[in-house]
């Protein structure tokens, strides 16, 4: 069983940057694949952003270049950092992980095996 407990979501304006944090409990999590995921009012959840376990890196054409997935293997930690907001950046955002050992980073929903409760994240016009 895998624990997955997000941070950093709040109010910013556009423009304007956050940083998301998802920490991992267990002792294997330099093996995990992670994944950020996003889901706004009446819309499908989508994928944002992957890392692997070798830590290469996957993004969402939306957010390529404004956002950047990261990992901290010795805080079990990974994050999103979130800049040039916009207000079609506002959703809840989840974190999830893999545990296959992909060498690549997964971009689909059912290639994760545990998620998050996520975090809110809004960003005024």
């Amino acid at each position: 069983q895998v624990q997955l407990v997000e941070s950093g979501g709040g109010l910013v304006q556009a423009g304007g940057s956050l940083r998301l944090s998802c920490a991992a409990s267990g002792r294997l999590f330099s093996v995990y694949g992670m994944g950020w995921f996003r889901q706004a009012p009446g819309k499908v959840r989508e994928f944002v952003a992957g890392i692997s376990m070798y830590s290469s890196t996957s993004y969402a054409d939306s957010v390529k270049g404004r956002f950047t997935i990261s990992r901290d293997n010795a805080k079990n930690t990974v994050y999103l950092q979130m800049n040039s907001l916009k207000p079609d950046d506002t959703a809840v955002y989840y974190c999830a992980a893999d545990l296959s050992r992909s060498a690549l980073p997964r971009r689909q929903e059912n290639e994760y095996d545990y998620w998050g409760q996520g975090t809110q994240v809004t960003v005024s016009s």
